[in-house]
Parts: structure tokens; sequence; C-alpha cells
């Protein structure tokens, strides 16, 4: 009877084990305060002047032009550093591109940014995304193709083509050192 006993609950505890069918749960299985933190602010953000006061970086102009303004006085690389801003180009949905701030790095194809006006609705453009995760496909592992958490779907969401990244200066927090 003690080995009956014993068996089914070993079946039972591995059937509670077991979750939702055709979800597989396992520890690298995000939460989803582990891949987004957001807020809603009563008035839009746009990504430019919020990425220019998290990061200290200030260039001025569309998101896309920041990759080629910030040559002359920003270092630009292709490693994701905390601080530095991750540049995306423009596409046929996003014509001004998008920036967005690394908070962490945690690991080699995996950060989490900050960054705000990030959707396609008068809602989604009122949300500041504290942390987003952003995860690097490109083949090279340089960043050039980069996928953000859709927090919608619990999944990384369409590529989209990274320029790199901008890290500040220890100058770049002058207000009068905007470049244009």
């Amino acid at each position: 009877m003690r080995k009956i006993f014993c068996a089914l609950s070993a079946l039972l505890c591995l059937s509670a084990c077991a979750g939702t069918p055709g979800k597989v749960f396992t520890s690298d299985t995000p939460t989803q305060t582990e891949y987004v933190s957001a807020r809603v602010v009563s008035n839009p953000v746009q990504c430019v002047p919020y990425a220019r006061e998290k990061s200290g970086i200030q260039i001025m102009g569309d998101a896309h032009t920041w990759w080629d303004r910030a040559a002359p006085k920003y270092d630009r690389g292709h490693t994701p550093r905390p601080g530095a801003v991750l540049v995306l180009a423009k596409t046929g949905k996003m014509k001004h591109g998008h920036v967005a701030v690394v908070k962490d790095v945690l690991g080699p194809r995996h950060i989490n940014v900050t960054h705000s006006n990030w959707g396609n609705d008068k809602y989604s453009r009122r949300v500041i995304y504290d942390s987003m995760r952003v995860e690097d496909i490109s083949p090279r592992n340089d960043w050039s193709s980069v996928k953000f958490w859709n927090p919608d779907k619990n999944v990384f969401g369409f590529p989209y083509a990274a320029r790199g990244f901008i890290y500040p200066s220890p100058y770049a927090n002058a207000k009068n050192d905007l470049i244009y």
C-alpha cells in the first residue's frame, strides 16, 4: 500500500508541474515583469528628447539621423554599454527611426533598454518603457538586427535593422552642446 501511495504521489506531483498544455515552462521562460516594465504618461513623449534626457547625448533631429550626426563628437560601436543609445534605421512604418537607451547588458545577445513612443496608436505612444528586453538576432552578433519584447504577445516581435550604439561622452550633459 505504501508503494502505491508513493507512486500516486509522484505522479500527482509530476502532473502538477506539467503546466498548461502546449506551453513549455522552463527556467528560461520569461515572466512579463522580467521582460518589460512600463508606465503611462498623460502626454506623448517622443523617443528623441527622451533618449537625450536619459543618456545625456545631445543630438537633435530624427532618430535615424543620430548615427551619422554622432560621428564627429561621440564614439560609436556595436557593443552595448549602459547609457549608450541604440539607433534603429527608419522603415516604412517607422519613418523617423527610433532610439532607445541601454539600461542593462544581460549577456552577449540580450539587453534591457528604456525608451518611449514605441507603438502605433494613441495609447501606446503615451507609454514610457522603463525597461524592455531587446535581443540581438544578427548572424555575426554585431547588433545590426534586433527584436524588442512584445508585451501584448509575450514574445520577441518583428526584426529591426540597427545602426549601432552611440556612447555618451563626459561632456554630453552640457545644455549648450547640442549637435544639429
